[in-house]
């Protein structure tokens, strides 16, 4: 069934030839001038069932017809019928159809590959079995196919780029002949931009790496962009003038196409404003205003001055009088939003950067021919030095001639480096991460007007496990620092412990560790703290059961004391104590020395007076501590 609607197909082509020559008699190209209508009627008839009568044979000669038998005869018909055309002389001898319905032979099959269309479908086995069969390398038809392959695989490799393998993408892509295939390749990029314009950045990226090392390339895509530009406006066409305006500005962005360019391209398009054109101009600038700010601010501001002037004088639609007031607004804040190079697309160095300088009006050469096949007598010579450049770009490792032998051979050797490289590990001795996180985190706590915007913004730093004891630690000592505790800092820790159970255990150690060395903090600090701590335990933040080791400190701290301590006030009862044995003895010593000292009067009385006095002055001192009692 498939076959027949495919024979009916061809045999349709074929019946509107008559419209073709029609067309071109029209034109002024008519073939026959001497023929009349009738006659070029009836000869058009007479070729008809020509054709006819051949896909009769055909199908008389095998009742099950194949299509690439049908595709055979049809494209010998169309060859003749050709030939036929340009002699006009149609050919009416039995001997030419008897010719034309012989089976063709390996050469001429191989022939019907080379078509322009492709030829009909073959499979992949019976393809590589016909590419085998070609043992001159460079032959035509050999070239045919490694072009088709060639187109397939830039094809391929094109559409599937993005951010995260265009790294991986770009030597695969360097191992294909892109000298040789530089227009399908710049034609696959600008379809595959066309059709997914998101993807733009990644598609400037491609073409930026490919522009350090193939300049021609880079050249021959600016060239094709911009003609495709000027088509559009022509045709009045925003898709195509949107895509092609997109991409160049972030060629801008990446340095592949100058500044002059978009500068000449958004004049361009602001001098005769319209909906669509100020609608395309605003999109490239704000795509690409960031790095024309950075390159010429002069021409930023001639160009910003001649959006205002459109905005006041002209009249446009409010939609797009919104989009230019959008354009100043994002102008304001620096254009933080659309980004030059993302950080993963900043592979270029500034040193490999190439800038091509092209004006509008000198593109006018789009180099269309480089899109389809061409004989190259020397593509052996080509293909060798192609492999040499490639090389030299990505590099000896990337040749896979050698055995298998010498690969495991090496790949052993690179274990044993690795295994000894593996034991030298350097160390951060100075710390430079930890303390830029610090500051990070320092500065997103002052920034912060409440405690709900702080939380959001440290969550928004993505902190890895290690670092959120870090990021605690900097909560209590910001807190510690204030002059009086303020409830702010409470409340974070508060919030991050009711989000998630993670930042509970890092507030407990920090509780731990502050309580062992609080005799270290300052007063002020210590109130701060230990206020700190009391808003947690309150809120049920952190559990209270952190309360129980210091419980039992201060259990063996007591044990630890001594049984009978001295006490700091002296005890009353024992100063009276000594004060009457003191009385008693100054008593006595006085009758003793009264005795003895019966002989000299004198002697005795002043002794007498002397101990009189003090007693009287050891009772004066006393007297205070019985009324304490």
């Amino acid at each position: 069934m498939l076959d027949c609607m495919r024979m009916a197909d061809i045999a349709w082509m074929n019946v509107t030839q008559k419209k073709i020559k029609t067309f071109f008699e029209k034109a002024g190209f008519s073939s026959v001038e001497s023929e009349s209508d009738e006659e070029q009627e009836l000869h058009t008839e007479t070729q008809q069932c020509e054709q006819w009568e051949k896909v009769s044979k055909i199908l008389n000669h095998s009742k099950t017809t194949a299509f690439v038998a049908f595709t055979e005869f049809d494209s010998d018909f169309q060859e003749n019928s050709g030939d036929n055309f340009e002699s006009k002389a149609p050919s009416d001898s039995p001997a030419a159809v008897t010719d034309s319905a012989e089976p063709l032979s390996k050469r001429q099959k191989i022939g019907n590959i080379n078509m322009r269309t492709g030829g009909a479908y073959i499979p992949p086995a019976r393809l590589r079995m016909m590419q085998e069969s070609i043992k001159d390398k460079g032959s035509k038809e050999y070239q045919r196919i490694a072009w088709e392959a060639l187109k397939k695989s830039i094809v391929g490799m094109t559409n599937k780029v993005n951010s995260s393998n265009i790294t991986e993408i770009i030597p695969e892509l360097f191992k294909e002949n892109i000298i040789r295939g530089r227009g399908v390749l710049a034609r696959a990029i600008m379809q595959a931009q066309a059709a997914s314009p998101t993807f733009t950045r990644v598609y400037a990226a491609l073409v930026a790496i490919i522009n350090t090392k193939f300049p021609e390339i880079g050249e021959l895509i600016l060239e094709r962009l911009i003609i495709q530009y000027k088509r559009g406006f022509r045709r009045n066409d925003k898709t195509i003038c949107m895509t092609a305006a997109r991409f160049l500005a972030h060629l801008l962005n990446q340095e592949v196409a100058h500044e002059v360019l978009i500068l000449e391209m958004v004049t361009h398009l602001l001098e005769n404003p319209t909906e669509d054109s100020v609608e395309i101009a605003i999109a490239t600038l704000k795509e690409c205003g960031k790095k024309l700010t950075q390159l010429t601010p002069k021409g930023m501001r001639a160009i910003t001055e001649r959006v205002r002037n459109v905005l006041h004088e002209a009249s446009i639609d409010m939609r797009v009088r919104y989009m230019i007031e959008v354009f100043f607004a994002v102008q304001k804040d620096g254009f933080k939003d659309f980004e030059v190079i993302p950080p993963e697309l900043d592979l270029v160095e500034e040193d490999d950067k190439y800038t091509h300088l092209i004006n509008l009006d000198e593109a006018v050469d789009a180099q269309d021919m480089l899109n389809v096949f061409k004989f190259d007598p020397d593509y052996l010579e080509n293909e060798e030095k192609y492999k040499s450049v490639v090389n030299e770009i990505l590099g000896d490792s990337s040749d896979e001639s050698g055995n298998e032998s010498d690969d495991e051979s090496e790949e052993d050797g690179e274990k044993e480096e690795n295994a000894d490289g593996s034991d030298q590990k350097i160390l951060d001795m100075t710390e430079t991460n930890l303390v830029c996180l610090r500051r990070k985190i320092y500065l997103t706590i002052q920034s912060s007007l409440d405690f709900e915007e702080c939380a959001h913004k440290l969550l928004k730093l993505e902190l890895k496990p290690g670092q959120i004891l870090e990021m605690c630690y900097m909560i209590l000592d910001c807190c510690a620092q204030q002059r009086t505790y303020e409830k702010f800092y409470g409340l974070l820790a508060q919030r991050f412990c009711q989000l998630n159970k993670i930042y509970v255990e890092p507030f407990t150690e920090i509780f731990d560790n502050s309580y062992k060395t609080i005799h270290r903090l300052e007063t002020n600090k210590l109130r701060n703290v230990a206020k700190f701590f009391a808003h947690l335990l309150y809120t049920d933040a952190i559990s209270w059961n952190l309360l129980s080791f210091s419980k039992d400190e201060l259990r063996e701290h007591l044990k630890n004391l001594p049984k009978n301590p001295v006490p700091l006030v002296p005890d009353v009862t024992a100063l009276s104590q000594s004060s009457s044995s003191d009385s008693s003895s100054s008593s006595s010593s006085s009758s003793s020395s009264s005795s003895s000292s019966s002989s000299s009067s004198s002697s005795s009385s002043s002794d007498s007076d002397s101990d009189s006095q003090k007693n009287a002055s050891s009772k004066k001192r006393k007297a205070p501590q019985k009324r304490k009692k």
